[in-house]
């Protein structure tokens, strides 16, 4: 007979269970050992403005966009928000059908959250900002979706910005219309003391085209899932990401493209770098359904160590029911090219800073697929100052 485990503080502020490393899924990232703290959700937390306005442009891309939808501390912040020509709905979207975790602990929380639809092109991107200002350990839940109609286009970027200890559950449900296109930008720029969860349930109709990128840096704790589901034929995404750790920072991502329909393109790469302690996980799975033929799915993580007690974890996994596929995976992990630091030193470039111009170069390649060349240049600058100025600190 198999005890149940007594309910740890948080999971009693919960009110369920967290999971755990006896789950595959979760093997690396024990939430219910790491969340040992009760973390009571819907905490009043004051903010004054000058503390708001800081962390608002602290975002790389605070002076980029004009369209900005604020959350703080859990809710909508309409003061600061700007929601002159966009469509939306205020209210939380229905609940999303997958079985997942992270979901199940956003229903609990009680979310705050909006439905943001595009039926025309827009080409200023919308910058969609949470921000926690220091308070009382606290938990918070946003859960929002994103509707792209037929044909149309739009840029949104999500931005997390903190102080404190606090956790941030985010779901996220996108849906890409025949023949559109969204370019999707996460920044997760958290408190150090902070626990980042997130979802994205995404959808893809036939001829539709997702640019995504994340960029990991803030937080001690990171999770991230996403399912993203090929519905239509030609459906193209391309999901990249950057890991920038340091210290125990610990972030761990596991996304799952699901090809239910034929001739569709997934790419994931993932470009992480890790320092001192800290530990990096990918965990990459393409399902390619018995009907999904003409299928071409290829994943990549590369890895690079700073430190010799820096850690990162790779798992790829493909599971394929068709017979005319083109599917791949490869991970790398490795030091820093000394070669070319000796290179960059020996043209007069401070260690450091060449340290910094090789770090950048090689998480650049994650930001390629930004096509905002303002984005892009703000993604290159943050990754080439990591170094400094965490060393600064």
């Amino acid at each position: 007979m198999i005890q149940a485990l007594a309910k740890t503080p948080a999971e009693e502020a919960f009110g369920i269970s967290l999971p755990h490393r006896r789950m595959e899924e979760w093997r690396w990232t024990d939430l219910r050992r790491n969340l040992v703290k009760p973390y009571p959700p819907h905490q009043n937390v004051v903010a004054a403005n000058k503390d708001v306005e800081r962390l608002i442009a602290s975002s790389p891309f605070a002076k980029l966009t004009t369209h900005r939808i604020v959350f703080l501390n859990g809710s909508l912040d309409q003061a600061h928000s700007n929601f002159a020509g966009l469509t939306f709905e205020l209210g939380v979207p229905s609940s999303s059908a997958v079985d997942d975790p992270v979901i199940h602990l956003n229903s609990a929380i009680e979310p705050s959250g909006l439905t943001l639809r595009f039926d025309a092109s827009m080409d200023v991107p919308v910058e969609i900002i949470h921000i926690a200002t220091q308070g009382a350990a606290r938990a918070m839940a946003l859960r929002n979706r994103i509707e792209v109609g037929e044909g149309a286009s739009a840029t949104i970027i999500e931005t997390f910005v903190g102080e404190g200890d606090y956790v941030v559950n985010a779901v996220t449900e996108i849906h890409v219309g025949a023949g559109a296109r969204l370019d999707r930008v996460k920044v997760e720029l958290e408190s150090h003391d902070a626990t980042h969860l997130s979802y994205i349930d995404c959808t893809l109709a036939k001829d539709a085209k997702l640019n995504e990128l994340t960029l990991t840096s803030g937080s001690a704790l990171n999770r991230q899932n996403g399912n993203y589901l090929f519905a239509g034929e030609n459906a193209n995404a391309l999901i990249a990401g950057a890991y920038l750790l340091n210290g125990k920072q610990h972030a761990d991502t596991r996304l799952v493209m699901d090809h239910k329909v034929p001739h569709c393109t997934s790419r994931e790469m993932f470009k992480c770098v890790m320092d001192d302690n800290a530990r990096g996980i990918f965990q990459g799975k393409v399902i390619v359904r018995k009907h999904a033929q003409k299928t071409d799915g290829k994943q990549s993580s590369h890895a690079l160590l700073l430190s010799e007690n820096a850690e990162f974890n790779a798992k790829p996994e493909l599971e394929i029911y068709a017979d005319d596929v083109v599917c791949g995976h490869g991970a790398t992990a490795g030091d820093i090219n000394h070669d070319h630091l000796f290179y960059l030193q020996s043209r007069g470039i401070p260690e450091a800073e060449a340290k910094s111009l090789l770090i950048g170069a090689f998480v650049g390649e994650a930001f390629d697929g930004i096509v905002n060349d303002v984005m892009r240049e703000a993604m290159v600058a943050f990754a080439e100052n990591w170094l400094t100025q965490r060393k600064a600190k």
